[in-house]
């Protein structure tokens, strides 16, 4: 099947930051990677002309596609298939609660200058437990630019400034794992990033189980508002006492400066718990 003939005669939106995939190979691990079962309901963010959808539309019970753009809605449309509902709605502006009933799988090919507010939108913040598209969702398969991917599972020993607020706030609520990577003829038009193919398994609970949840959102935004300062200057900035800052981090045997991407989440929690006394 060749996409990129298919591509080609659709007018892409800059604005919308479309880069329709193309490459059958990669649109067959989405699939396989999202493991579908006859039962599932699948919501589809960003499907663009459709390319995957036609593929979802064949193993999922029901497949929920939520496109802004008006053009690509026609092509949808043409699909004609008796399990999928077009939805024209920003993801952003959309309770998936009320979509369907039963838990739904996300797969998404989403713009990449809203990666960040899309994944807070699905999994909630970390001090929001009671989430309602977080509690509606059982898996996600989600298409981001390498870059945000090696973000999103990386940990305190990680190199460069991979480790930050995205990645708690992603394992906070999910485990994740990069599935492959994705190269940038497999887009078109061709983005100028690789991309990559991330997985998310949804937590019920926490990561962590704590007294307080937006205490511990204000302690990990502190530790990360300005990279260049050591955790201890970052925390007084961030209007914590300086007496409880410097006995935390002598409860907790932390050297005063040692810099917030080099705490684990779980150490963390610890931080916010003894900020707290």
């Amino acid at each position: 099947m060749n996409y990129y003939e298919r591509a080609k005669y659709f007018r892409t939106k800059k604005r919308l930051g479309q880069n329709f995939l193309i490459d059958g190979e990669v649109i067959s691990d989405i699939i396989s990677y999202a493991d579908i079962q006859p039962d599932d309901t699948i919501v589809e963010i960003g499907p663009g002309v459709g390319f995957v959808t036609e593929q979802l539309v064949k193993h999922a019970k029901q497949v929920i596609a939520i496109e802004l753009d008006e053009e690509a809605i026609k092509e949808l449309e043409k699909l004609n298939a008796p399990n999928l509902t077009i939805i024209h709605r920003d993801i952003l502006k959309t309770d998936l609660s009320e979509l369907c009933d039963g838990e739904v799988k996300v797969v998404a090919n989403i713009p990449y200058y809203i990666t960040s507010p899309i994944i807070a939108h699905l999994l909630g913040e970390i001090d929001d437990l009671n989430n309602k598209n977080r509690n509606k969702i059982k898996e996600i398969v989600l298409m981001v630019q390498e870059e945000v991917a090696n973000r999103m599972v990386a940990d305190e020993n990680s190199s460069g400034k991979q480790y930050g607020l995205l990645t708690i706030l992603s394992q906070f609520w999910a485990d994740c794992k990069i599935m492959r990577t994705v190269g940038r003829r497999s887009f078109f038009p061709a983005p100028k990033v690789t991309s990559a193919i991330v997985k998310l398994n949804v937590r019920k609970e926490p990561k962590l189980k704590l007294s307080d949840y937006s205490h511990f959102r204000m302690t990990i935004k502190a530790a990360f508002a300005q990279r260049r300062k050591n955790l201890k200057n970052c925390l007084l900035n961030g209007g914590f006492p300086k007496e409880k800052v410097q006995q935390a981090l002598k409860t907790l045997n932390l050297d005063e400066n040692i810099r917030g991407e080099k705490l684990s989440v779980e150490t963390f929690g610890k931080l916010s718990e003894e900020l707290l006394k």
